[in-house]
C-alpha cells in the first residue's frame, strides 16, 4: 500500500475565483471539524468584490492557524448554490476526477494523521501557518478510482448508520421526557423547574444525590500523563474536546500504550459511565458506550460510575435537563475558569424513582 501513495501536489491546483460581480454575500468559514460554517468575521464595510467565489465541488483551507490548532480546517463544498470565502485562504481543484475521487480526498483529510503531518509542515511563526507548497508535498494514498469509490461508498455507509442511530436516540430522549413528564404532571408536580424550587416530588419517588447511586472519580493528573506518553497506535484517551452533545466524538484521539493503560487502570471507563467536563464548561455531560469500553479519561474530566450500570441513559438523560445543567454551573469554582470537583459532583442532586423501574420503564 505503501507504493501507492503520491504526493497530494500531482492531484491538485490552486483556483482564484473572485466575487468581482458580487453574485452573492453569503461568507463562509471553515470549522475545526472541517465543515464550511457562517463566518465569523465583521464584513461590515468590506469589499467582498475581492473575496474568492466557491462553487460545489471545489474544495478551500485555512492555512494560517494549524500550529495553533493542530489541525487544517479543510472542506469540500457540496451546495448547489455559490458562496465566498477569505481571500487568504487556498482554494483548490482535483485536476482530474477520473484519477481522484473529491468525496474520497476529503476522507483523506478528515484522517488524524493528515492533521499531525500539516502540524509538523507548519512555519515559524506565531499561529503557525502552513504554505501551499508544503501542503502538496504531503502524500496520500491513491488506489484505483474503483476502489476510491468503494471506499466512499462503505463510509457513507457507515456514517448513515450513525446518523439513524442518532434519530433512534433522539426519539428515545423524547420518549423518556414525555414518561418523566407525564410521572409528575400526573402527581400534580411540574418538571423540572418546580421540583427543583419546591422540593417536591411524587409518590414513589425519592430524593438522592448523584453520591448516592454512583462513585465520581476525577481524571489523572499531569504528573500521571504527559503528552510525550502518546504513541501512535494504543488505547484512546477522552477529553474534553471529545464531548459532541449526549456522544464521545472518535476523532483526533491521543493514544497510549498497553503499559499506560494497565498503570492508569484506575481512570479506565466502562459502558454507562458518565464523563463530566470537569473544567470551562462543566455543565457537559456524555456517555459511555460499549464502543469506548477500556478506553481511559483525561485529568480535565470527571468520571461518574452508577452502581448499576444500567442505569445510566436515565441519569445521562437527568443531568442533561437544563435546570441541573444550571445547577452544576451555578456550583463551580473558580474565577477566570468554572471548574468542579467530586465533592460538588456528588452533591448534585437526583429525583428517582425505583431505578432499576425506571431505567426497564423509560429505557426499555
Amino acid at each position: 500500500m505503501k507504493s501507492n501513495y503520491e504526493p497530494l501536489g500531482k492531484h491538485i491546483q490552486l483556483v482564484d475565483y473572485r466575487n468581482s460581480e458580487e453574485v452573492t454575500s453569503t461568507v463562509l468559514g471553515i470549522s475545526i471539524d472541517k465543515e464550511f460554517m457562517p463566518s465569523v468575521a465583521n464584513v461590515i464595510g468590506t469589499d467582498l468584490s475581492r473575496y474568492k467565489l466557491i462553487s460545489k465541488g471545489l474544495f478551500a483551507c485555512n492555512p494560517m492557524h494549524v500550529g495553533r490548532d493542530e489541525r487544517l480546517p479543510i472542506a469540500l463544498y457540496e451546495k448547489d448554490s455559490p458562496a465566498i470565502v477569505s481571500p487568504a485562504y487556498f482554494m483548490f481543484e482535483i485536476i482530474d476526477r477520473d484519477v481522484l475521487n473529491e468525496e474520497y480526498l476529503m476522507m483523506w483529510f478528515r484522517r488524524p494523521e493528515f492533521d499531525r503531518e500539516c502540524w509538523f509542515m507548519t512555519d515559524g511563526s506565531v499561529r503557525g501557518g502552513i504554505t501551499w507548497d508544503d501542503l502538496c508535498r504531503i502524500k496520500l494514498p491513491v488506489p484505483s478510482y474503483a476502489r476510491q469509490c468503494e471506499i466512499v461508498e462503505s463510509y457513507r455507509a457507515i456514517t448513515d448508520r450513525i446518523a439513524l442511530k442518532r434519530a433512534e436516540n433522539d426519539n428515545l430522549e423524547a420518549t423518556i421526557q414525555a414518561a418523566f413528564d407525564k410521572a409528575f404532571h400526573d402527581a400534580g408536580v411540574s418538571l423540572p423547574e418546580t421540583i427543583i424550587k419546591q422540593n417536591k416530588v411524587p409518590q414513589g419517588w425519592t430524593d438522592a444525590t448523584v453520591g448516592d447511586f454512583a462513585s465520581v472519580q476525577t481524571g489523572p493528573f499531569g504528573s500521571q500523563l504527559h503528552n510525550e506518553d502518546y504513541v501512535e497506535s494504543g488505547t484512546p484517551i477522552i477529553t474534553v474536546e471529545h464531548m459532541d452533545g449526549k456522544y464521545i466524538a472518535h476523532r483526533n484521539l491521543p493514544l497510549v500504550s498497553q503499559n499506560d493503560v494497565d498503570r492508569l487502570r484506575k481512570y479506565d471507563l466502562h459502558t454507562g459511565d458518565i464523563v463530566f467536563s470537569r473544567v470551562g464548561s462543566v455543565d457537559r455531560a456524555v456517555m459511555v458506550s460499549q464502543h469506548e469500553d477500556g478506553w481511559l479519561f483525561s485529568g480535565r474530566c470527571l468520571r461518574v460510575r452508577p452502581y448499576d450500570p444500567n442505569t445510566g441513559s436515565y441519569f445521562l438523560w437527568w443531568f442533561n435537563q437544563p435546570v441541573i445543567r444550571q445547577l452544576v454551573t451555578a456550583s463551580a469554582v473558580g474565577a477566570t475558569m468554572p471548574s468542579i470537583n467530586t465533592s460538588i459532583l456528588n452533591s448534585i442532586m437526583v429525583k428517582q424513582q425505583n431505578v432499576k423501574l425506571a431505567h426497564r420503564k423509560y429505557i426499555g
